[in-house]
């Protein structure tokens, strides 16, 4: 996948393209199901299959005290995208400039001139443009004019689920712990990504050595508590059974910051210091609490190390 972080880096000779437009952050199900028949539509008309996104959340610009924390960081959701396929993507950098421009001319500028766009995708609450005048009624007013059609695409909604999959409710999802949902929500597994640094070598003396990783990650970590999962080790291709913990480790009260912890079950003599790893989140087992005395937290280290290993092998 070409990634474009300005229009003018697009050729003169680029094509005509099928374009979707949104945030995608997290390119979730609905995100995905958006890409799907954008595909669709650029094959049957031989056309670029190209994605337009931005740098940030527009409400960094517009309203910062508003602004949610990105589900995944914008390299990790380019990531993300180039997995899905798509010829091109288009990361706009949203800053007071694109902020004050006016719909039409981001139609006529970036959608006609730049993309020779001949079919653009959005979702029925999209808007754009200066002060969020645009949205598909206009892009529809527009289209005969600029010579592309317009293709509203309808909300995802999981079985049984009453509410639309949207970043919001999957930051919600996070935030409770709830990685199994939020995972089906995302259509595919709940991560995160960063280096592993030294910690405290807390877990390493009490039995249960841990691969922490830096405070740098690209996604949003879940609630406190403890998980079954998976460490990846993108160095080494190796896949791990893991408990996890998310938290401060209140039993000691001397971790200043979250951390994301992973012990890896049935190994032993690992290094894995300044590996790039993934810490996949499969199930949460428990709530992060304090424990009164290390032989209480040891004792129920072994169960979750336990707890992890059965709902691994189970699957």
């Amino acid at each position: 996948m070409i990634v474009f972080r300005d229009p003018a880096e697009i050729p003169v000779d680029f094509g005509r393209s099928v374009v979707a437009i949104g945030k995608f952050d997290g390119v979730h199900a609905g995100h995905r199901a958006v890409i799907g028949r954008l595909k669709d539509a650029a094959a049957a008309r031989g056309a670029r299959a190209v994605a337009v996104t931005f740098d940030r959340n527009p409400l960094a610009v517009l309203r910062p005290d508003r602004c949610p924390e990105n589900v995944v960081s914008v390299e990790r959701k380019l990531e993300l995208l180039a997995e899905l396929d798509l010829d091109a993507t288009l990361l706009l950098t949203f800053d007071e400039a694109m902020a004050s421009r006016s719909a039409e001319d981001f139609v006529a500028e970036i959608l006609v001139t730049a993309l020779k766009v001949s079919t653009v995708l959005v979702g029925a609450d999209f808007r754009f443009g200066r002060g969020g005048a645009g949205d598909p009624d206009l892009l529809r007013t527009l289209g005969p004019g600029y010579g592309f059609t317009v293709d509203v695409v309808d909300d995802v909604y999981l079985p049984g689920a009453d509410r639309r999959v949207s970043s919001t409710w999957i930051r919600e999802l996070l935030i409770e712990g709830d990685v199994a949902t939020a995972a089906v929500a995302l259509g595919r597994e709940v991560d995160v990504r960063g280096e592993v640094v030294r910690g405290l070598q807390r877990g390493r003396e009490l039995g249960y050595p841990t691969a922490n990783l830096s405070t740098v990650v690209d996604a949003f970590v879940p609630a406190d508590g403890v998980y079954a999962g998976w460490l990846v080790d993108h160095d080494t291709g190796l896949r791990h059974p893991a408990a996890i913990s998310v938290g401060t480790n209140p039993t000691f009260d001397d971790v200043p910051e979250r951390q994301v912890e992973a012990h890896v079950i049935g190994e032993t003599g690992l290094d894995l210091y300044g590996h790039d790893v993934s810490v996949v989140f499969v199930q949460r087992l428990r709530g992060m609490v304090a424990f009164d005395g290390i032989d209480e937290l040891k004792v129920q280290m072994a169960a979750d190390v336990a707890d992890a290993e059965a709902l691994l092998s189970a699957r």
